[in-house]
């Protein structure tokens, strides 16, 4: 079977589902996603040890407890909410909101989190009452499709269509291009080249765009603090959430008490310029783009491609930047899938925002930052300065993907970075992105009806 008749096969059977799913009610809907989400967490250890062997990728401590954490996050999300008919009104407005699916739905996953990537996917698509087709990495092909696999036996239990979940099983870039080409709305959570091409499919696509997440650190916050969410964040599946801390940037007036805090959190701390360029010639040999070999790796094998020694206890590399190289000057300020943070002295929080800005306008505009502060006028002022979708407070830089209920953010996969990222959508993605509403008008009563006079009336 040719990759033109593998997607005409997948798409014929998505169709097929399709019909036979959309009758369901709100009920049926959500014991389909329960069992779905129920299943995954049962296989939590065993899908992170797959992912983990096929893909030599991350930290498997972390992946168990992404894979574990992550059912809650969106069943908590999801619980209650209407998806299915009639599911609400504006009586003000006199309007109906009526939810009907999108259809068959393509997600692009990527080989850096196939396991919570499919599963997030899978529980939106289908509480949205559509269906699923997961292209997935060829490095991670067989666990994408396992975890596929085990949420389809779950379904079927409950005597769901078959097929609501589908999966390639030999992809291909060709077989991928086709299935966007023949689905509805398409979830492109992978690379910048993939992302544009779901773009240009002729399709509805929801992409995301690169992280590089700057934390900014104000005067008098608590430096340990501080320290532990970066360290936490940054050697987190080391460092392959696109959502992990890239930076630390800190008062120079408290820098013996800040770098302190980061030693003391597991941060092994380089100043020495020439060694420093070691780490900047491993990591970006062409000065531009990441070494795709170290994506993923512990700092030991890091710093061992860089020909440095570093302690045992170390968690995460911290590389001195000088702040005038912000931005462009600097290969290091830009995004970094690996447990390696920089560090950048400035002399005020004003002076941080700028230095944040110009990294994130070098990569990552449009996804997310981080500020440790205890004022709530330099949050803001950081929100309305920074070009980002998501701006957290006082926690790790993960948290704005799958925040373990510790913040508002939709627990997501795909995390949307606005025009800034060529991104439709500039938030975190949920089932709301994945279904069609109508709406039924009525009339307004005549005294609900302006008139002119009082339109133009101050």
């Amino acid at each position: 079977m040719d990759n033109q008749e593998l997607v005409s096969q997948l798409v014929s059977n998505a169709r097929k589902a399709l019909a036979e799913f959309e009758p369901y009610n709100q009920e049926q809907v959500d014991a389909c996603v329960k069992a779905a989400l129920v299943a995954f967490g049962e296989h939590a250890e065993e899908l992170a040890r797959e992912t983990v062997e096929e893909t030599r990728l991350g930290d498997l401590t972390s992946k168990i407890e992404k894979n574990a954490g992550s059912p809650d996050g969106i069943w908590y999300s999801l619980k209650g909410k209407k998806s299915v008919g009639v599911i609400g009104y504006d009586e003000e407005q006199h309007l109906a909101y009526v939810a009907k699916p999108k259809g068959i739905l393509c997600s692009v996953a990527p080989c850096t989190n196939p396991n919570v990537t499919a599963v997030f996917n899978a529980a939106y698509a289908l509480k949205g009452r559509n269906v699923l087709i997961v292209a997935p990495h060829p490095r991670a092909k067989k666990t994408t499709l396992h975890t596929i696999q085990i949420m389809n036996e779950a379904l079927a239990k409950l005597g769901a269509p078959e097929n609501l979940l589908q999966c390639i099983e030999e992809p291909s870039i060709e077989c991928t291009q086709l299935l966007m080409q023949n689905s509805n709305v398409i979830i492109a959570t992978g690379g910048a080249g993939m992302v544009r091409s779901a773009y240009s499919s002729g399709h509805p696509a929801f992409g995301v765009g690169p992280g590089n997440v700057q934390t900014i650190i104000d005067k008098g916050f608590n430096y340990k603090e501080a320290a532990e969410q970066i360290v936490a964040g940054r050697s987190y599946d080391n460092g392959l959430i696109c959502a992990g801390n890239q930076s630390a940037i800190y008062p120079a007036c408290d820098e013996a008490e800040f770098l302190a805090a980061m030693k003391d959190a597991g941060a092994y701390y380089v100043s020495d310029p020439d060694t420093v360029q070691k780490f900047r010639t491993a990591l970006f040999p062409d000065g531009r783009h990441i070494n795709s070999k170290l994506v993923g790796q512990y700092p030991k094998d890091i710093a061992e491609a860089a020909g440095v020694e570093i302690p045992e206890w170390t968690r995460i590399i911290l590389l001195k930047v000088d702040k005038a190289n912000a931005g462009a000057k600097d290969a290091l300020c830009a995004e970094k899938m690996c447990p390696v943070t920089i560090a950048i002295a400035v002399d005020s929080f004003e002076e941080g925002l700028e230095v944040a800005k110009a990294n994130l306008l070098y990569e990552g505009a449009g996804h997310s930052a981080v500020v440790h502060t205890y004022d709530k006028k330099k949050a803001e002022l950081a929100g309305v300065v920074l070009p980002v979708s998501r701006l957290l407070i006082n926690q790790p830089g993960i948290f704005a993907a799958n925040p373990a209920l510790a913040n508002g953010f939709n627990p997501t996969s795909t995390l949307g970075c606005g025009s800034w990222g060529n991104n439709s959508i500039s938030e975190n993605l949920t089932y709301e992105h994945l279904i069609n509403i109508s709406r039924i008008g009525w009339m307004k009563d005549p005294d609900q009806i302006p008139t002119h006079d009082q339109i133009w009336a101050d």
